[in-house]
């Protein structure tokens, strides 16, 4: 219950600090995307295969979405496109993009699913 505390939590430094420990182990260098115009996204793994931004909203808009729809304009290889957020069920969007609660996604950081 911790985690999940803590991805929910209403900090987003807390949450990006948390998500950035559980990847940074891995084999892949863990980073963010950024343009000029400020539209960013929070985590970027390994080369484009998981790209992931961390919400501490209940209900995902296309506001939201907007840093990894751009990404995928930039870079067509992005392989995932996740948003770890508040909402109460894992869903995906038209584009692709997947809507993850924190308690999901706690469950299965590393889950074959979730990182091509």
């Amino acid at each position: 219950m911790l985690l999940q505390f803590i991805v929910m939590d209403e900090s987003p430094r807390l949450r990006e600090r948390w998500i950035s420990r559980s990847y940074r182990d891995r084999d892949n260098p863990l980073s963010y995307w950024r343009l000029a115009s400020g539209v960013e996204v929070d985590f970027v793994l390994g080369d484009m295969r998981l790209a992931m931004e961390a919400r501490s909203s209940a209900t995902i808009t296309a506001d939201h979405l907007k840093g990894l729809r751009r990404l995928v304009e930039d870079h067509p290889g992005v392989g995932k496109r996740v948003v770890v957020c508040r909402e109460p069920r894992a869903r995906t969007t038209g584009d692709g993009i997947e809507i993850l609660p924190a308690g999901v996604f706690i469950e299965r950081p590393w889950g074959g699913e979730l990182v091509p």
